[in-house]
């Protein structure tokens, strides 16, 4: 059974940067399209990024321009470079991998940017 496990949240000031990273641990066959997802206190959990198999992006409005989802198949990692962060991108970030298998999940990580 295979898992996702991110790393690389924390507290940043505004304008600041931060990597996310998730990493594929066991067997999940024949990923599709793996994205990140964010939930802030209050709020319904959101699309940030999505990447296919083939490599083609897509990012919600909010951070376009500011944040590059990037996938290293050999590594089985899939990485959220942020950068420009503001107070508004606080949130516990999600990824997810849709595979023929159904549907996976990560375990959250925090990212917190102060003003």
């Amino acid at each position: 059974q295979g898992q996702l496990v991110e790393s690389g949240g924390g507290l940043v000031q505004a304008g600041g940067s931060l990597r996310l990273s998730c990493a594929v641990s066991g067997s999940i066959f024949s990923i599709r399209a793996m994205g990140w997802y964010r939930q802030a206190p209050g709020k319904q959990r959101e699309l940030v990024a999505v990447i296919n198999r083939g490599g083609s992006t897509n990012y919600a409005d909010s951070v376009k321009g500011r944040f590059t989802i990037s996938r290293d198949n050999t590594k089985n990692t899939m990485y959220l470079q942020m950068n420009s962060l503001k107070p508004e991108d606080t949130a516990v970030y999600y990824c997810h991998a849709d595979s023929p298998g159904g549907d996976y999940w990560g375990q959250g990580t925090q990212v917190t940017v102060s003003s």
